[in-house]
């Protein structure tokens, strides 16, 4: 049975001045009431907003590693294609090309509950939050190839023979000069897909995975209350949204101001 601090019981409670307040107000301070202070719920949110960074950051690591490989390899293969590429590289761009095919085309739903309940199957929260480290890197993964390869095939052919005369070899001239200038141009497109990874943890929740999308529903169905605890969820991550865009906003006007 929960306990629950019912309307009546908080505003007998409550000052008098506050009793002559519209009905509407009370109920509005009464859910924020019975959503974050009763029982110190606000704790829940605390704790499911610190695995979504985890998983966040986890993903976003992942996502970059995997991104930067298989771009590094389109490219290649691509860039050679004149010289009819070995047999190996055209084996692994072919299975790049089906890894894009098959994550991109695949909603991150269903990757959750494949990774969740057929592959991986976890047990303990520890292993939940690998599950989804593991299932969101994979898919941003498939998105940064194709931003990455994007600004790699941006930057000057020039670029790359200038490496190549000054002794480097392929990977040498990919990774000291190629990569440092693609990076300046998809910078803002990584921080889209960093944003997007964000708000696609609140998919998490089918596996079990107590982020602050499934602790918004747990106080929601504690407290029977929705409007507060829902909305409270969209502010939350709008404002982590604006905390970010802003950070990348500054990252890119030093870039640029160190370009020029």
């Amino acid at each position: 049975m929960i306990d629950l601090y019912t309307f009546s019981e908080w505003l007998a409670d409550a000052p008098e001045w506050f009793q002559s307040w519209p009905e509407w107000i009370q109920n509005l301070f009464y859910q924020l009431y019975q959503t974050f202070i009763y029982d110190d719920r606000y704790m829940l949110f605390l704790n499911g907003l610190k695995i979504t960074f985890i998983v966040t950051i986890g993903a976003l690591i992942l996502g970059v590693i995997i991104g930067l490989i298989i771009a590094i390899v389109r490219v290649s293969h691509d860039s050679i294609t004149n010289k009819k590429p070995n047999i190996f590289l055209r084996i692994v761009n072919r299975i790049c090309m089906w890894y894009l095919t098959i994550v991109r085309g695949t909603p991150m739903m269903v990757q959750l509950l494949i990774m969740g309940f057929v592959i991986m199957v976890p047990q303990t929260e520890f292993d939940c939050i690998m599950c989804a480290i593991v299932t969101l890197g994979i898919n941003s993964g498939a998105y940064v190839a194709e931003i990455v390869r994007s600004g790699i095939m941006s930057v000057d052919k020039g670029q790359m023979e200038a490496g190549r005369s000054i002794g480097f070899n392929y990977i040498q001239t990919m990774w000291h000069v190629i990569i440092p200038q693609a990076v300046k141009n998809i910078l803002p497109a990584l921080g889209n897909e960093m944003i997007t990874l964000l708000k696609d943890t609140s998919l998490v929740s089918v596996i079990s995975l107590r982020d602050v999308t499934l602790q918004a529903k747990n106080v929601m169905s504690l407290s029977y209350q929705v409007y507060v605890p829902y909305i409270s969820l969209a502010v939350i991550y709008l404002v982590i949204v604006i905390i970010m865009t802003k950070l990348l906003g500054m990252l890119e006007r030093r870039l640029n101001k160190n370009e020029r």
